[in-house]
């Protein structure tokens, strides 16, 4: 497993936003994901992830683009990778931070994933 397909998950995730497609959004996620958004609100499932993006894309994140840069992939074990974004969702202006284990022990998935908006 490559850092660059690591990335690409991101480069999946956020052409999935930027074209209002919850599903394409979640589909870097593993099935049995563990979410945590940034309202601290705790997600289980894909399937979570994608209607609970579904209603933000339809809402308040309407027409909003999303740019990720993946500012950290740790090697934890062979099978799994602990990984630190940063996004933006433009222009709401809004920066995020990720923390993420990504599951190589076949196609690339995101397992657990936590995003708060950082302090300041």
């Amino acid at each position: 497993m490559t850092d660059d397909a690591i990335r690409a998950l991101w480069q999946t995730m956020a052409a999935g936003w930027n074209a209002g497609d919850a599903v394409r959004f979640a589909s870097v996620f593993a099935a049995d994901v563990d979410f945590v958004n940034v309202r601290g609100e705790a997600l289980s499932g894909r399937a979570a992830v994608a209607g609970t993006h579904a209603g933000l894309f339809s809402g308040a994140y309407r027409g909003t683009t999303l740019a990720a840069s993946v500012t950290l992939v740790r090697r934890l074990t062979p099978e799994l990778s602990l990984v630190h974004v940063t996004s933006e969702i433009r222009p709401a202006g809004v920066v995020t931070h990720a923390q993420a284990v990504v599951r190589h022990a076949g196609a690339p998935e995101i397992a657990a994933f936590h995003n708060m908006i950082p302090k300041g």
